[in-house]
């Protein structure tokens, strides 16, 4: 009998153990939360993982390698049209497993795995992705026009200073006006 090449050992060989987690899987998609050992939720989260991430794609060859490894179609139409609407905006995570305590008769560890079916609020991206968006944008998107400038200058500066300011904006709006007719030409 050939061993399972990662996780504990369940059930008498490697095809008992595919039919024990696809059984599992199906009653969890079926009853959203099931009770079980640690180490069967354990082996069976990633099989359920990789079967939600398929029926959030929706197509018909996802739908056909979920029923490779869950034979009823009735629970395969309830996964791909009831759960997979609700964790389309999830990134992943859509199992939680809480741990219950010990069983009475042999002393293993119960848990019990629930489908995270929350709604999702997206995660605020980044400040250094979001400079970095912001600044690729302002290259590509140059204004054609300059906005008005106040006519009287800030009290601390001088009209010197106010003067020299309004020269570098016009010198960088013509080098930018140089560069995009370079641009037009080679194109």
């Amino acid at each position: 009998m050939a061993a399972p090449t990662k996780g504990p050992r369940l059930g008498g060989g490697p095809a008992h153990e595919r039919l024990m987690l696809a059984n599992l899987a199906a009653a969890l998609f079926t009853h959203k939360s099931i009770k079980t050992t640690e180490t069967k939720a354990k082996r069976m989260r990633p099989l359920v993982e990789r079967l939600i991430t398929f029926a959030k794609r929706g197509d018909l060859h996802a739908r056909r390698r979920v029923l490779a490894t869950i034979g009823d179609k009735s629970v395969v139409h309830e996964l791909f049209t009831e759960i997979a609407p609700l964790v389309e905006l999830r990134e992943g995570g859509y199992t939680r497993i809480t741990k219950l305590g010990f069983r009475k008769g042999d002393n293993a560890s119960m848990v019990q795995i629930e489908l995270v079916l929350e709604p999702v609020s997206p995660k605020p991206k980044s400040a250094k992705k979001s400079a970095k968006a912001e600044g690729s944008v302002a290259v590509e998107e140059a204004p054609a026009e300059e906005a008005p400038v106040d006519e009287a200058p800030v009290a601390t500066e001088s009209a010197e200073q106010a003067e020299a300011i309004d020269a570098e904006t016009a010198e960088v709006t013509a080098e930018e006006a140089s560069t995009d007719e370079a641009a037009a030409e080679t194109k």
